[in-house]
């Protein structure tokens, strides 16, 4: 399955559990991201996505059998790993069950998911982006976070997403590390990212999260790959409230991101330095900082892949 048709959609830690209930205080560091939400807040967001990861590789294991993965010329050790993969994200989740449940929170409860894949390499494809995802939600979410403990927690569970996401580039022949950073998300760039997936969740475990509207990529066809210094072209319905698209990717300085002008037609030309699995917005605004800011956006972001 070609990746085009992917994007076209778009072990537990309990020692690190304080021994008392979690703090409901949230850091200012980034007053905008954290939008009212508390650490149990981030903790049912963060077992959101890990449900969805979790369900993604039991659903498309079982489904595509191991044979369709040896077919592809993954070892036995391959297959098995990808298994791992999904066990972890199962272990994940249930950490964060006990986390909330312990700080006095009802844990949100899987949700009824669509994974647009019809084969094991598109299965593949999915998972890097997802797991991309993963590890810049965690990422975004860290600043957010006013308990220490908590803090170390997630940081156990992104050294691990981070694992799964190489898992998935090096099964596909690609380079390993194709940039020295990660692009962080804020919770509601992350779950703007995991909507496509989420066909509906259970009577109250709907995130109070809004996602941002959506942002369609034209050209290259949705999913293919884009090309430094050519033109992307979107569409969205706030086309004409933003003025440029902002490039979130690893490439860059750590939080940074890089702006193109957006023309009236909803064209832009994808900027140096962007490398691997990227995120691209459209925006308002293009500080010097390279920081994006919630308010500024006004579609996307969605996910591309610069080759």
């Amino acid at each position: 399955m070609k990746t085009s048709a992917v994007l076209a959609c778009l072990a537990a830690v309990a020692s690190a559990l304080p021994s008392g209930p979690f703090k409901t205080t949230k850091r200012q560091a980034n007053p905008e991201a954290a939008a009212g939400l508390t650490d149990l807040d981030i903790l049912n967001f963060a077992l959101t996505l890990e449900w969805l990861e979790a369900t993604f590789y039991q659903d498309g294991i079982a489904q595509l059998g191991a044979e369709a993965f040896t077919a592809l010329g993954l070892s036995a050790e391959q297959v098995n790993g990808l298994v791992e993969v999904g066990n972890t994200e199962f272990a994940h989740a249930s950490f964060l069950q006990g986390a909330i449940a312990q700080g006095g929170a009802s844990p949100v409860q899987p949700c009824e998911y669509s994974f647009p894949f019809t084969d094991a390499a598109g299965m593949i494809q999915l998972a890097a982006i997802l797991e991309n995802v993963g590890v810049g939600a965690y990422l975004g979410a860290a600043q957010l976070v006013s308990d220490a403990s908590i803090l170390t927690a997630a940081g156990s569970i992104l050294t691990v997403e981070a694992r799964h996401q190489t898992l998935a580039r090096t099964i596909q022949a690609q380079i390993p590390v194709p940039q020295p950073f990660d692009a962080p998300l804020t919770p509601r760039m992350a779950l703007s990212l995991a909507v496509p997936f989420i066909v509906s969740c259970p009577e109250g475990s709907n995130l109070a999260i809004e996602p941002f509207p959506t942002l369609t990529q034209v050209q290259p066809a949705a999913g293919e790959p884009a090309v430094i210094g050519a033109q992307m072209v979107f569409q969205s319905d706030n086309l004409a409230q933003a003025t440029h698209c902002a490039f979130l990717s690893g490439g860059l300085q750590p939080g940074g991101a890089a702006f193109s002008t957006l023309d009236g037609s909803g064209a832009c030309t994808i900027p140096q330095n962007i490398a691997g699995i990227s995120y691209v917005a459209l925006v308002n605004a293009a500080p010097l900082d390279g920081i994006v800011v919630e308010s500024s956006i006004m579609a996307g972001p969605l996910a591309i892949v610069v080759s």
